[in-house]
């Protein structure tokens, strides 16, 4: 995980115009981690509403396993993992 300073000097305004928030750069991480630049969108939405802590467990899970569909198993395991949080 980088730190909020790492994200911040790496950050170029006239490179990444399309990025200005720390949630679209987590977003972005997932999408590359994940490998499914088609739901970009779906996970900068959840960076921004989703608490980290879950979304960083969910990865951790994906990234573990050897799934063929990593955008569909971090779904999966995110469900779950809100599912345990509201019990």
């Amino acid at each position: 995980m980088q730190s909020i300073k790492n994200v911040l000097d790496k950050f170029n305004p006239t490179t990444d115009k399309y990025v200005s928030r720390e949630f679209q750069t987590f977003g972005l991480h997932l999408t590359e981690s994940l490998n499914d630049y088609k739901h970009k969108g779906l996970y900068m939405r959840l960076a921004k509403t989703v608490n980290r802590s879950i979304l960083e467990k969910a990865l951790s899970f994906v990234i573990d396993s050897k799934a063929d569909n990593k955008g569909a198993l971090f779904m999966w395991k995110l469900k779950e993992l809100r599912k345990g949080e509201s019990k």
